[in-house]
């Protein structure tokens, strides 16, 4: 509070601040600790699930419309329920696959179009992305049939990933990348180490595709595997930084926005699709006789 600027010291200002904030992240960290100590195991996963990048993006953007970044009260109460794992209101107690209903089994169960919905959805908007700065995306492009060559992993003649582009890696390279999303609290998964679920289906990706786009294509291939809860692996991670690395550039823009940008927008259609998923009808209906045709 002092009229004389004389004596001001912005480095020793900025250090104070660095300590300040290290002090306050091994407070928080402490807390958080304890707390987890008394949590059960489902629980303390579901927490772990919540930490991962990108995961909470959605409780601290503001709710722009055109960019879907708005739920409804149903929707955003369901998400909490997600995201802590606990039991969703009025949704049917059994599937119409006949298994017991919960969050773990809607989300899981091929009854339905729910599955590739949010697989297409994701699809969608990495083609979005990638169009603004590659040339030439296509979704589900063909793969060069191999003729006389021996290859492992896929060698069907129509075999096709999920989107393509040239530019991303290096300026006239085609890159191509196959996505996956999983349930990482269904009950294959529940005893296992995520980063060793992300790495096993990024391996299946790259046993499947990788050495015929590397020989053939003579292209690059990312697997961009994702959670349902928000995080997503390890090459997916690099994909979406380096799309935000060319964005920034276009634009002109803080690198660290527009990485943010991507992980909000990747994280409410993930969300979206999810929710939909939760609630949405499975099995054929029955037409009511009252209503007009």
């Amino acid at each position: 509070q002092q009229n004389d600027f004389r004596n001001y010291d912005q480095d020793a200002v900025n250090v104070t601040i660095s300590q300040m904030k290290l002090m306050k992240e091994d407070c928080l960290r402490e807390e958080m600790t304890e707390v987890m100590s008394l949590l059960d195991e489902k629980t303390k996963r579901s927490l772990t699930l919540a930490q991962e990048k990108g995961a909470g993006t959605w409780l601290s953007v503001p709710p722009i419309k055109s960019l879907g970044y708005t739920l409804n009260k149903r929707e955003f109460r369901d998400s909490l329920c997600l995201r802590y794992d606990w039991k969703i209101p009025s949704i049917p107690s059994h599937c119409h696959c006949g298994k017991k209903n919960d969050i773990n089994h809607a989300l899981s169960c091929k009854k339905g179009p729910y599955v590739c919905f949010r697989h297409n959805k994701i699809c969608d908007l990495e083609a979005e992305f990638m169009r603004e700065v590659c040339t030439d995306v296509k979704i589900e492009p063909e793969l060069i049939p191999l003729t006389n060559i021996q290859l492992s992993g896929n060698d069907s003649k129509k075999a096709r990933t999920d989107v393509s582009g040239i530019g991303v890696w290096a300026p006239f390279e085609r890159s191509f990348i196959d996505v996956r999303i999983i349930h990482l609290n269904c009950e294959s998964y529940i005893n296992k180490d995520k980063s060793k679920v992300y790495e096993s289906h990024e391996n299946q990706k790259k046993n499947a595709y990788n050495e015929r786009i590397l020989n053939v294509e003579k292209g690059t291939f990312t697997p961009v595997v994702m959670s349902t809860t928000g995080g997503c692996a390890v090459e997916a991670d690099k994909f979406h930084k380096r799309l935000a690395v060319l964005i920034a550039e276009k634009r002109h823009e803080n690198y660290a926005d527009v990485l943010n940008y991507i992980r909000t927008r990747l994280r409410f259609c993930l969300l979206k699709s999810t929710l939909i998923a939760l609630r949405g009808i499975r099995g054929r209906q029955k037409r009511d006789d009252t209503t007009p045709l």
